[in-house]
């Protein structure tokens, strides 16, 4: 279906003036729009059309003009229309949908990475460079966003009606949606899926930025470190670096470049390593164990946050080397006199408040002695 530019301008125009429709500020918007009037156009084509039907019938087959009931036989002619027409509208309906459904849901590969952690009630934004927000997402425009999600506690639902964005946020997994911004502005954040006593208390502001000034905004809100470093303290901290240090010997396997690799497993079978599966290898390391290794990892579950998992899986999707495993493992046997002189010549911090954050009550707080963080200042890809 073609409707002028003119036209179309106008009606877009009218819709948001008139607070019936949101602004279109994304990519996606205009197809997304025409797919939805082309739906309220056939609907109200097929409602006129069987609106005159019944009343026309009703006219010419009333009781006075035919008192008694004639008999019609079927028209071949009749049903095949009645019949075509309808499966090519929905043919079309179908086949619009699923394309604009692919291209929402799959993300670019090169697109900006951005994860939402929903809880009752507010949203979490958290940036790879370390800036986190709460109830508000800053984003620039005119470059491919995606979000991952997952929630805290019960089913949420995101939603920027003004990019035409909307995804289910879900315990235990995680979702993913993108989107580009076209527009700066401030537009409107929502959780669409009832959870709970102050549902309609959990909204938030989603502001669009020009590059230049989302740089400026990303350099005065970052928290120090980035999601990867904050990772890196927590996976030294745990001490995932004593059995996952790559070398030959080491008891589990190695995490340098894993992340979207094809693993085997035990039973023979063959998985991606993605951010989900990197999420359960920690939280439930026996359900799926990497072939040639015996299945003694302990379970996380419980003692690491939703943000902490979200800084080990970055850091772990960020590691090209096990320089900084071993330089961490190495200092961390060292004798306390010694731990704080590596070879960089700096001393090694203790945890920061972000890693006690991330650690759930399960856990016994601040690493024990002898398990010294690595320094903040580090890069986690050498």
């Amino acid at each position: 279906m073609h409707i002028s530019p003119v036209l179309w301008q106008f009606l877009v125009r009218w819709l948001t003036n008139s607070a019936l429709f949101p602004p279109e500020a994304s990519a996606i918007a205009p197809d997304m729009d025409a797919f939805y009037f082309f739906l309220c156009v056939i609907s109200a084509v097929g409602l006129i059309a069987v609106g005159i039907l019944v009343f026309g019938f009703s006219i010419m087959y009333r009781k006075e003009k035919n008192p008694v009931a004639t008999q019609i036989e079927g028209s071949t002619l009749l049903e095949a229309t009645w019949t075509i027409i309808p499966l090519a509208l929905f043919m079309i309906c179908f086949v619009w949908g699923a394309l604009l459904y692919f291209r929402i849901y799959n993300p670019p590969t090169n697109a900006m990475n951005i994860y939402i952690v929903g809880k009752q009630w507010m949203w979490k934004a958290e940036h790879p460079g370390g800036q986190h927000e709460i109830d508000s997402l800053h984003v620039p425009i005119n470059r491919q966003v995606q979000l991952t999600m997952i929630s805290q506690d019960v089913f949420h639902s995101f939603s920027i009606p003004a990019f035409r964005v909307k995804r289910e946020v879900i315990p235990g997994r995680y979702s993913t949606v993108w989107f580009e911004a076209t527009a700066t502005g401030t537009y409107h954040l929502f959780c669409t899926q009832y959870c709970g006593t102050n549902h309609s208390a959990m909204i938030g502001e989603v502001v669009a930025m020009t590059p230049d000034d989302y740089q400026a905004w990303a350099a005065g809100s970052t928290s120090g470190a980035s999601l990867a470093q904050n990772g890196e303290r927590l996976f030294a901290s745990l001490g995932c670096n004593s059995c996952h240090s790559g070398e030959a010997s080491a008891r589990g396997p190695n995490l340098a470049q894993v992340y979207g690799s094809r693993l085997q497993l035990q039973d023979g079978s063959y998985v991606t390593a993605n951010d989900a599966f990197l999420r359960d290898a920690i939280l439930n390391p026996s359900a799926r164990v990497t072939a040639g290794y015996a299945p003694i990892m302990p379970t996380y579950q419980g003692q690491v946050s939703e943000e902490g998992l979200i800084d080990l899986v970055e850091y772990i999707k960020n590691l090209n080397s096990n320089y900084r495993i071993q330089q961490t493992l190495t200092a961390s046997q060292l004798p306390p006199g010694q731990a704080g002189a590596s070879s960089s010549g700096t001393s090694s911090p203790a945890m920061n408040n972000r890693t006690q954050e991330t650690l759930g009550a399960g856990h016994g707080g601040p690493a024990k002695p002898g398990k010294a963080a690595p320094s903040a200042a580090g890069t986690v890809n050498q």
